[in-house]
C-alpha cells in the first residue's frame, strides 16, 4: 500500500504529464462537491496555479434532488477558488418524477445523460474523476486513463490508489474545505433519496442505495464516472 506521500506524487506527476500534453482549456473535472473530488479540484487548480493557466473548470451535475448543504458548499467554493464551473441538469421534468423508483432510469436520466451533454458543451477533451479502487469492487479494475466514445473524450482517474484515510489526511494537511454532511456522519454523499448515514463499522458506501450500488458497473459502462 502507498503511503500518502507516495500518493500525492504519483498524483501530481500524472496530471503534470497530462498538462504537458493536452491544452488546459478542455480538462474539465468531474467535481461532484465531495470529499474525493474536491482532492483531485484542488491538486489540478494547484497545477494551474503554478504554470499561470487557470482557472480551474470543472462540471458539476444537479440532479436536482441533491442536499442543500452540497449545493451551498459547491456555490461557495466555487467562488473562492474561481472555478469555471459548468452545472449540468437534466432535461426531464422533476415535477412528480418517479426518484429512485427504477436505479438505473433514474441514474441514466439524472445524471449520465446530463453528464454527456456537458462534456458536449464544454468540448471537454478530458474529464478528472475522483473516483477510487477500494470504494467499490467494480472500481476495482478502473484504469487511470479510459477512451470513451459518447461523445468522445477521455476519462482520466488520478486518485485510483487512493483510500478513504488517504483522502482525509490530505484534506486535513491542505486544510480543504468540505460538506458540512460529512461532519455529521455522512461518508460517501450521493443524491437525496439514495443517500444515508451508514451505520456503526459499516463500509464507505454502505449508506449508499445498495440497489444503486449493484448496478454502478452498468452506470460506468453508460458513461458514467
Amino acid at each position: 500500500m502507498k503511503t500518502l506521500e507516495e500518493c500525492i506524487r504519483h498524483t501530481e506527476g500524472a496530471l503534470q504529464e497530462l498538462l504537458d500534453e493536452v491544452d488546459p482549456k478542455g480538462v474539465r473535472v468531474a467535481w461532484t462537491g465531495g470529499k474525493d473530488s474536491t482532492v483531485v479540484l484542488f491538486i489540478w487548480k494547484a497545477l494551474l496555479d503554478h504554470h499561470g493557466l487557470g482557472p480551474v473548470r470543472a462540471i458539476n451535475l444537479d440532479t436536482g434532488c441533491k442536499f442543500p448543504e452540497i449545493l451551498t458548499f459547491r456555490d461557495r467554493l466555487k467562488e473562492e477558488w474561481s472555478i469555471d464551473l459548468h452545472i449540468a441538469c437534466p432535461a426531464v421534468d422533476l415535477d412528480g418524477y418517479p426518484l429512485a423508483r427504477n436505479p438505473l432510469t433514474c441514474c441514466r436520466e439524472l445524471k449520465v445523460e446530463p453528464l454527456k451533454a456537458a462534456i458536449s458543451a464544454t468540448g471537454a477533451s478530458h474529464l478528472l474523476t475522483g473516483i477510487r479502487r477500494d470504494e467499490h469492487p467494480d472500481r476495482a479494475g478502473r484504469m487511470p486513463f479510459e477512451v470513451r466514445e459518447e461523445p468522445p473524450h477521455t476519462m482520466v482517474n488520478p486518485i485510483l490508489d487512493w483510500t478513504e484515510s488517504d483522502i482525509w489526511a490530505f484534506h486535513a494537511r491542505f486544510d480543504l474545505p468540505h460538506c458540512m454532511l460529512y461532519d455529521q456522519g455522512y461518508r460517501s454523499l450521493g443524491c437525496q433519496p439514495c443517500t444515508r448515514k451508514p451505520g456503526e463499522g459499516a463500509s464507505e458506501r454502505e449508506g449508499r442505495s445498495q440497489s444503486k450500488e449493484a448496478m454502478l458497473d452498468t452506470l460506468t459502462s453508460l458513461g458514467y464516472f
